[in-house]
């Protein structure tokens, strides 16, 4: 039986169906919210398996749902319907919250095409390619903001050289993440059969301190929610807390076992956010800041 967005492991899915979803999933958390949490929203409100949340693009970087997810946004946006701040926080405009039908959302997409397809015919040939390459850049920036967008080329690159990295050495990686962000007695167990437990290290908030276990998986599919309890089940009686690191992505069902009531809190860093994580931290990626100088004129003109 199809789902709800004619999402399958090939081909295109519904987008009209995907911006109505994105319209219906904004004004059910409140007119706004961060993209991960958007996007779990409109997976869960649309009953996704995780084996469908699972199909990755061709390049095997990002799962198709977040993809076209993302597209639809842009759809959105373009139309007016939906807008974005820097911190990757989605809201409704005026004319979003009037949306309620798929053959609203269909229009849009129709005439952000036509648009599209307008400018086209105004420019010359070599006009458009050049466009294309700089509107496919502003595209990925746009879809996948600071979700740290493995569409991105540094963090496309990042991934395919941390993907390259035995099982050890991402250990290791994981335990000098964690010392720059405040862990102390950060211990690598490797290899040991301990229930899928990699590290362990203590987190000091104030005067409190917590031992906080980790686990690393260089994934480029999506890490499911069997994952997330299996690991649960090993910190049982050790831990009040857990986090799960992965190169891949998270379903929406692993990320709401991992924060389920009554069970032990994981926090999840899926592939993006480990590069931001590494970039913030200037671990073996460096940032260059190009120098922008404004001449005061008036200076001259006063002296």
């Amino acid at each position: 039986m199809p789902n709800a967005f004619n999402l399958k492991r090939d081909g295109f899915p519904d987008l009209p169906a995907m911006m109505l979803a994105t319209i219906n999933a904004l004004k059910k958390i409140g007119g706004s919210a961060h993209l991960s949490e958007l996007d779990d929203e409109v997976i869960e409100a649309a009953d996704l398996t995780e084996e469908e949340q699972s199909y990755m693009m061709k390049d095997g970087q990002q799962p198709r749902v977040n993809y076209y997810l993302a597209w639809s946004r842009t759809y959105l946006k373009r139309g007016k319907a939906i807008d974005n701040s820097r911190r990757a926080v989605w809201a409704l405009t005026e004319l979003g919250e009037r949306l309620t039908s798929k053959a609203e959302c269909e229009a849009i997409f129709r005439q952000v095409q036509a648009e599209e397809a307008e400018k086209a015919k105004l420019k010359s040939l070599e006009a458009r390619q050049a466009e294309a390459a700089q509107t496919s850049a502003s595209r990925d920036d746009l879809e996948t903001e600071t979700e740290a967008s493995t569409s991105n080329p540094w963090t496309a690159e990042l991934l395919a050289t941390v993907g390259k990295m035995d099982p050890g050495a991402f250990e290791r990686l994981s335990q000098r993440l964690l010392r720059e962000a405040g862990f102390t007695k950060v211990e690598v167990r490797g290899k040991t059969g301990d229930g899928g437990i990699d590290g362990v290290g203590v987190l000091s908030v104030n005067l409190v301190s917590f031992q906080v276990y980790f686990q690393c998986k260089r994934w480029k599919g999506s890490v499911g929610s069997r994952e997330i309890r299996d690991f649960r089940g090993a910190l049982q009686g050790r831990a009040d807390k857990g986090l799960f690191i992965t190169t891949g992505t998270f379903t929406a069902q692993a990320s709401e076992e991992a924060t389920r009531d009554g069970a032990i809190a994981i926090d999840l860093i899926n592939g993006a956010r480990l590069c931001d994580l590494l970039k913030q931290f200037d671990l073996g990626v460096s940032t260059e800041m190009i120098e922008h100088v404004t001449i005061d004129k008036a200076f001259f003109k006063d002296i």
